[in-house]
């Protein structure tokens, strides 16, 4: 099966974590979406801003994503082309999100819940930057730091040395700033004796370890989590929990947290958003959310 978004957009700068050096504004809009009436830069400049606790740092309004599925598995250009020669490429939609909206609050720390194929990392994805909705937008207010794919930004034939610099450069810091943390990075991430080794030989555990402490490297103003930390060990996992929890308590970062342990989901965040087929069906405190989650499996059972 291949899926083709009906309007993707698959870079990383507009949400991609950079030095401290003030929020960074992005909006991402579909195409049937309204017009958005002001950025926060314009905002800036026709008047004196409200407080940045009184508006959400992350705005979804409306959103939906529909990607359009082959009808048939083609396996070269050449019979993709022949298909379209003849008209006989047909393609159905799939919504993989329906009607999303949103407001994320500074300082929030937010888990994001919902079976296999819901929908949850399509929306961080969207929020990152990484896609572009079919319909409605997504207003971010700051700096973003994507910990979205496992391996994402990272070159497997190069070494882990070379990678913190290749990862921490598409997440838009400069080479002095990656060198005056390296050190602190290649702690956190305890990888002193396989720096110079090529991160294909790397466990799973091991390329997040690299992915977090490089993503982390600096203070952003949300950090986007997804599954990331699910292939580390018990004391990894502890070791990143502390730092989240550092982020959010004392430099009021914000965090959007996606893992299919509900225990975790509980244990890290204060609110959350239940996504299930590409609906969202329940917004609120934590605790009340995975719930009624929890309820569902119960339901599908009975």
């Amino acid at each position: 099966m291949t899926l083709h978004p009906t309007q993707s957009n698959e870079h990383n700068g507009a949400a991609q974590a950079s030095e401290p050096s003030g929020q960074d504004d992005a909006t991402y809009m579909g195409e049937q979406s309204a017009p958005h009436a002001a950025t926060h830069t314009d905002q800036v400049a026709a008047s004196t801003p409200a407080p940045s606790t009184q508006q959400p740092i992350i705005e979804i309004n409306d959103v939906s994503m529909i990607f359009n599925i082959a009808s048939e598995q083609l396996n070269s250009l050449k019979e993709y082309f022949i298909k379209i020669a003849k008209r006989e490429l047909f393609f159905k939609e799939f919504k993989a999100l329906e009607h999303i909206s949103l407001n994320i609050m500074p300082g929030d720390v937010y888990g994001i819940v919902g079976t296999n194929g819901s929908g949850k990392s399509t929306l961080l994805k969207i929020i990152a930057g990484v896609l572009e909705p079919s319909k409605g937008s997504v207003h971010i207010r700051g700096t973003i730091a994507p910990l979205i794919e496992l391996g994402a930004g990272f070159d497997m034939e190069l070494t882990a040395r070379e990678n913190i610099f290749l990862n921490g450069s598409l997440l838009g810091y400069s080479k002095q700033f990656i060198e005056d943390r390296f050190n602190d990075i290649v702690d956190f991430a305890e990888v002193h004796d396989f720096l110079d080794m090529p991160m294909k030989n790397y466990s799973s555990g091991m390329v997040a370890r690299v992915a977090f402490s490089v993503a982390t490297a600096t203070i952003p103003d949300i950090l986007v989590v997804d599954e990331a930390l699910s292939v580390g060990d018990f004391l990894f996992q502890e070791k990143c929990e502390r730092r989240i929890n550092d982020l959010v308590e004392h430099h009021n970062t914000t965090l959007l947290f996606v893992s299919h342990s509900i225990e975790q989901v509980e244990r890290v965040c204060k609110k959350a958003v239940w996504i299930e087929k590409g609906h969202m069906r329940m917004d609120g405190a934590v605790d009340d959310v995975c719930k009624a989650y929890r309820a569902l499996d119960g339901a599908e059972h009975e």
